[in-house]
């Protein structure tokens, strides 16, 4: 099963995801580090991701090949993440058949409303079982 990881900025959201992916699944899936900038994708490297990549091209190539995609919720949203986040890679992740696991946290004026704030362990124990789910259903 392969996940794909997006992050930017410093990567710190990504590299918590990766962490807890392997905690949890050790290697039974394939994680691929997408990062918006160099610092990002090797901050998700070193967190633990099989492969990694960076840029506008390396997202758009590779979301379409994914099961899952990880990160913030601005990974939809074009020019998010303090504007790393490019209208085709928003399109593109938004595009791919992949199920979406968006995590609640956003730098952007955008309020989504019937969520309560968790903190972020929290949340992440919310992507394991969406992973596991996706994995029960044989979606890979």
């Amino acid at each position: 099963m392969r996940i794909c990881v997006l992050d930017g900025q410093g990567g710190g959201i990504g590299s918590a995801v990766i962490r807890r992916l392997r905690e949890v699944f050790e290697d039974k899936l394939e994680i691929v580090a997408l990062g918006t900038n160099a610092v990002a994708t090797a901050a998700m490297l070193k967190a633990g991701a099989n492969r990694g990549a960076t840029g506008e091209n390396a997202v758009v190539r590779n979301v379409g090949k994914a099961h899952a995609i990880v990160g913030s919720v601005g990974i939809v949203m074009a020019h998010a993440m303090w504007g790393e986040m490019t209208p085709a890679m928003a399109e593109a992740v938004a595009s791919s058949e992949a199920l979406k696991i968006l995590i609640p946290l956003s730098q952007e004026q955008v309020v989504i409303l019937g969520l309560q704030a968790q903190p972020l362990p929290h949340l992440l124990e919310e992507m394991v079982k969406q992973i596991h789910t996706l994995m029960e259903e044989g979606h890979v």
